[in-house]
């Protein structure tokens, strides 16, 4: 029996190796194995006589190799497929018959009429009980929209498995009554608590969609919380770069007074008087336009109740009313909040003026880094020019 077993596992991979359409993600070898193994475990623990074994297995192998010839009637030509192979290898007629008749058994909407159809109806449908359900049921899922069949949704899909659970199917085995409908239904319960789940989510997208629709300015606020925030990023790191600068700059005016300013007194190295004055002038300039890119502006702090009025003044910019008593500005303040244009109005005119600020601390940024770039360079060409001057003159001399 092992004998024949074998040559039927390997002649449904070769078939299923060459002839099985690729869109068949699900009837195709994995199935099968699954089904055999299904078989197997329902066998071990169920009394039948050996050349029943023998039928069930051989069915288990055989039962979708049909499906080389497409869906359509796939029992029919399987059965006819399993026939002709087991004819070919001198199977007894009896094991034949009995092997057609549970591969047409195998029919979804049939009802079983003995044990052993009992027992390969329920291994077929053995992935409804097992943990791989899921990863079934999408390869079926996605093999029905690869035939044309259905393209189902996610929801549809769910539903349609939830209708195939409670209405079309049930094990009929004793051992898959007893171990296996336990775990189908913990299979089921997972479908619907992801339907629940689903429809609880749908709702609160929902709710937000409506909330959004009640409240459109939503959007608005968070552009400009967004954009205020980005611009005072940008401010942050235009003083950070200028502080670093500062830094580098004041050590290189510190160690040029200490090292090489006093020992130009020195007749023999009056050769570094250009380059050190080179290097230091650079340095401090650009330490001056560092320091104009952080030096913040002041203002008045005042504002009268005509610039309120016709809105020529910003009351978010703490420039505009530091100096004003506090009953006047909060009075100014809640006008302004009357009016939720006018409460846009001073945010675009906060934005606005925070992008000029940031406008002249980068271009006095980028011209103190170009400053400080070329000084470098100038005195470090400074410095060669000097040394190799005096090694010539020394040459000469």
């Amino acid at each position: 029996m092992e004998e024949i077993i074998k040559k039927a596992d390997q002649f449904v991979l070769n078939l299923f190796k060459n002839e099985l359409n690729e869109i068949y993600v699900y009837h195709n070898y994995t199935h099968t194995c699954r089904v055999v193994k299904s078989t197997q475990e329902i066998i071990e623990n169920t009394k039948i006589s050996v050349k029943e074994e023998q039928s069930l297995l051989l069915a288990a192998w055989l039962h979708d190799v049909g499906y080389i010839n497409g869906s359509d009637n796939h029992e029919e030509r399987g059965a006819q497929i399993a026939e002709d192979f087991l004819n070919k290898h001198e199977v007894d007629k009896d094991i034949i018959d009995q092997v057609k008749k549970l591969i047409l058994a195998t029919k979804f909407d049939d009802v079983p009429s003995n044990k052993l159809e009992e027992i390969i109806r329920d291994a077929d449908s053995s992935h409804f009980a097992k943990k791989y359900y899921k990863e079934t049921s999408e390869l079926l899922k996605k093999e029905l929209a690869l035939r044309g069949v259905a393209n189902h949704t996610n929801k549809e899909w769910r539903e349609e498995n939830i209708k195939v659970f409670t209405e079309k199917h049930r094990y009929f085995s004793t051992y898959a009554i007893k171990n296996w409908n336990k775990s189908k239904n913990k299979n089921l319960l997972k479908l619907m608590k992801r339907k629940k789940k689903k429809k609880a989510s749908l709702k609160k997208e929902q709710a937000k969609a409506a909330l959004k629709n009640q409240s459109p300015e939503r959007a608005i606020q968070t552009l400009f919380r967004t954009a205020l925030r980005n611009h005072i990023k940008l401010s942050d790191i235009a003083d950070t770069k200028a502080n670093i600068l500062l830094s580098v700059n004041a050590i290189i005016i510190s160690l040029a007074l200490a090292n090489l300013i006093p020992k130009l007194e020195q007749i023999s190295n009056r050769h570094l008087l250009w380059p050190t004055l080179i290097l230091v002038l650079f340095s401090v300039a650009s330490i001056i336009l560092s320091i104009m890119s952080t030096r913040p502006n002041v203002t008045t702090g005042e504002f009268t109740d005509e610039q309120v009025k016709s809105k020529k003044v910003n009351l978010l910019f703490f420039g505009n009313f530091h100096k004003m008593p506090l009953d006047k500005y909060k009075s100014s303040l809640m006008s302004l909040l009357d009016e939720k244009e006018d409460v846009y109005e001073s945010l675009i005119k906060d934005l606005y003026y925070l992008g000029i600020v940031l406008a002249r601390k980068y271009k006095l940024l980028r011209l103190t880094y170009t400053i400080f770039m070329i000084g470098i360079i100038l005195s470090v060409v400074a410095f060669v020019i000097s040394f190799a001057t005096l090694d010539l003159d020394a040459v000469v001399s």
